[in-house]
């Protein structure tokens, strides 16, 4: 599961899903208090950010609690967007289910940094959000597809549902085609 990371909010939005998953999230948010000490005991997964040696056991953490039968959620920009724009992608999420060998699943969430900026401590007004969970991306569409290019074609999936300007889409892309597909249904 890998889903836009606009704001704080993010988080609280996305329990609205009612689906078991696992978190990734950074190792800071395990130091809050009663915040903290839940994540632990619902087996989140630890990032120090930055630290390669942290991002190694933060791969084996999610291929074991994959194996395990968790679903793992992820926000692939790596932190929240100052404007509410689409950052750039890291490629852990999608290393993590070619090796793993299981589906990508987008969630795209809209309207929580107008709702709660990321410096922002103070929810502003109401706010329409919205959770968009699109199609599952199948294992046998990217099995063999270079990371860069997944990486890039996911991107310009989100980039296209919260209506910015995606990137050139590699050529002969399967993300794009199936998205292309479901559009002209």
């Amino acid at each position: 599961m890998v889903a836009n990371h606009q704001s704080f909010l993010d988080i609280l939005v996305l329990f609205r899903l009612f689906v078991h998953y696992k978190w990734v999230s950074k190792i800071e948010m395990f130091r809050i208090p009663c915040i903290g000490w839940n994540m632990a005991l619902n087996g989140y997964i630890k990032l120090r950010r930055g630290d390669a040696q942290s991002v190694a056991e933060m791969m084996r953490a999610c291929e074991r609690t994959l194996a395990g039968g968790n679903p793992i959620m992820m926000f692939p920009e790596g932190t929240r967007s100052a404007d509410g724009r689409l950052k750039a992608f890291k490629a852990g999420a999608f290393v993590l289910a070619q090796r793993a060998r299981v589906p990508l699943l987008p969630i795209v969430v809209e309207g929580t940094a107008c709702a709660l900026p990321k410096h922002g401590f103070v929810l502003r007004g109401r706010h329409a959000i919205r959770i968009r969970v699109l199609d599952e991306i199948a294992f046998t569409s990217f099995a063999e597809k270079p990371i860069d290019r997944l990486v890039a074609e996911v991107h310009d999936v989100f980039s296209r549902e919260l209506g910015e300007r995606p990137s050139v889409a590699a050529p002969g892309s399967t993300v794009a085609a199936s998205r292309a597909a479901g559009d002209a249904r």
